[in-house]
């Protein structure tokens, strides 16, 4: 069912010597927080990921949707590939939200993540072990995220790519073998990498959300 937005915020999190901002929507009665980790050249604004939080919302989970990088540093095409500063700073906010926001300090955490975000959202799941509760890659690099970092991720992984995405579809294959954890590979047929055909996104919306809510604890 629906849920009304209990509470939104704008954050801005201290990281190194910037300062990265989030947007944080918890409805009511949440049931866990997602940190969203997004893709190069993507932006916590990404059409893509409002709708997959907007879902996430109507099944009970809170968002945080994260700008990891500043604007300066997302035009610098290394730094957008730049998989351990990603991480480091996925890390800083999933500290500062757990010491600073008391309305999800409490919430159980995921992950979800987009093109590279989503390797630097599972070496985040490995660095933290049981402190994750899940974790869902859309279209993600997870192979960036290295086959020693994937063989430590404990949290229960679910690995969406588009059928049509061949060459991602083929990394997160070899992915999904590294990864010990509870894990999914699940293929949205006929999809291409954005999900933009017509149905795609909806569906991985809906596998998200339900991925996240058989693993809140």
């Amino acid at each position: 069912m629906d849920r009304s937005i209990d509470m939104q915020e704008l954050l801005r999190i201290p990281a190194d010597d910037v300062h990265i901002e989030g947007l944080l929507e918890l409805p009511t009665g949440a049931h866990g927080l997602v940190l969203f980790a997004h893709g190069s050249g993507s932006s916590r604004h990404s059409p893509r990921n409002t709708h997959v939080a907007r879902v996430l919302h109507a099944q009970g989970s809170g968002t945080l949707l994260l700008d990891l990088l500043t604007l300066s540093e997302d035009l610098d095409y290394h730094t957008r590939f730049d998989i351990s500063l990603l991480t480091h700073r996925l890390l800083l906010a999933t500290g500062w939200v757990r010491l600073h926001t008391p309305a999800s300090r409490h919430l159980p955490l995921g992950y979800f993540g987009a093109s590279t975000g989503a390797a630097a959202a599972l070496q985040a799941a490995a660095a933290l072990g049981e402190d994750i509760q899940a974790v869902v890659s859309r279209g993600g690099r997870a192979d960036l995220a290295g086959a020693h970092e994937l063989a430590k991720v404990r949290a229960p992984t679910l690995l969406l790519v588009g059928g049509a995405d061949s060459e991602v579809l083929q990394l997160n294959r070899v992915a999904y073998g590294k990864l010990q954890c509870e894990k999914e590979l699940s293929v949205i047929p006929d999809a291409t990498h954005l999900f933009e055909e017509p149905g795609a996104l909806d569906e991985v919306a809906r596998q998200a959300a339900d991925w996240f809510g058989r693993h809140w604890k």
